[in-house]
């Protein structure tokens, strides 16, 4: 077996990568807590997305290849790629699905009188919740593919 060193990204191999999803974890929550709590929610999310763009940025400050005045620019290049990735596939999309299957599934749940109120309830947050896991991939892959075809083709 090789020792080949693989870099972990903290902000997208880890568990940390879930406190992008925090906002998420509130709109599924939405039907049951305060607006406010929500709100806090995108708080820890942005909170999230301004540590990646910090510590991404610093590392390619620091790169020792990157010369002549170019750090800046560079640095600038990466924390604007981060900062949109993070941005759309964390908080933005995933923030919009889980919205909609949460409030889909109680317009559902309101139409449906043969449930009873405790079902009627809970189900749209059990159902939110439980399709966070489901779309992180899918949402990461097409951000990815969107920005290499955009804003990375050209900046």
């Amino acid at each position: 077996m090789d020792n080949i060193r693989k870099d972990i990204d903290l902000y997208r191999d880890t568990a940390l990568r879930y406190c992008g999803y925090a906002n998420e974890v509130g709109e599924a929550l939405r039907p049951l807590i305060p607006k406010k709590v929500v709100h806090l929610s995108y708080g820890v999310a942005v909170a999230y997305v301004i540590g990646d763009c910090i510590d991404k940025t610093g590392k390619t400050y620091k790169k020792p290849k990157i010369l002549g005045g170019q750090q800046i620019t560079e640095a600038a290049k990466t924390c604007g790629d981060v900062f949109l990735w993070q941005m759309l596939a964390s908080v933005i999309i995933p923030g919009f699905v889980i919205n909609r299957v949460t409030w889909g599934t109680g317009y559902l749940m309101k139409r449906n009188k043969k449930l009873p109120s405790i079902a009627r309830k809970w189900l749209p947050t059990i159902v939110g919740l439980a399709a966070i896991p489901l779309i992180i991939r899918p949402i990461d892959n097409a951000v990815d593919h969107a920005m290499d075809r955009t804003y990375r083709k050209y900046v």
